[in-house]
């Protein structure tokens, strides 16, 4: 599995391998620590269902450090409740969430 590397900002390179990580460990705390430079990188290994996640170089080099950890906060706080609440999964075709059964059609 590649991970990105310490410092990089590079966020998750392999959410597919993460993902996998999961569901062959469900009873073991995951934590990503490395690469993770924005507050959507936290949200999305969150999302993936890790536990946590480490970081310092994205807190520590922001302009405004306190500002920064208030956004990483939030954001692994939102990427937590989205798994916990059950994420919709990519689909490879579209399927309407609307009913259109009984329902007037214009054209």
């Amino acid at each position: 599995m590649r991970h990105a590397p310490i410092g990089s900002a590079a966020g998750p390179l392999n959410p597919t391998a993460l993902r996998a990580m999961r569901a062959h460990f469900p009873d073991v705390s995951l934590i990503v620590d490395a690469g993770i430079g924005r507050p959507s990188h936290a949200t999305a290994v969150m999302e993936l269902g890790f536990d946590a996640v480490l970081l310092n170089t994205a807190v520590a080099g922001a302009r405004d450090p306190a500002a920064m950890a208030a956004a990483f906060a939030a954001a692994i706080a939102a990427g937590n409740q989205a798994f916990n609440a059950g994420l919709m999964e990519p689909r490879d075709m579209a399927v309407p969430s609307t009913p259109v059964i009984g329902k007037a059609v214009f054209t």
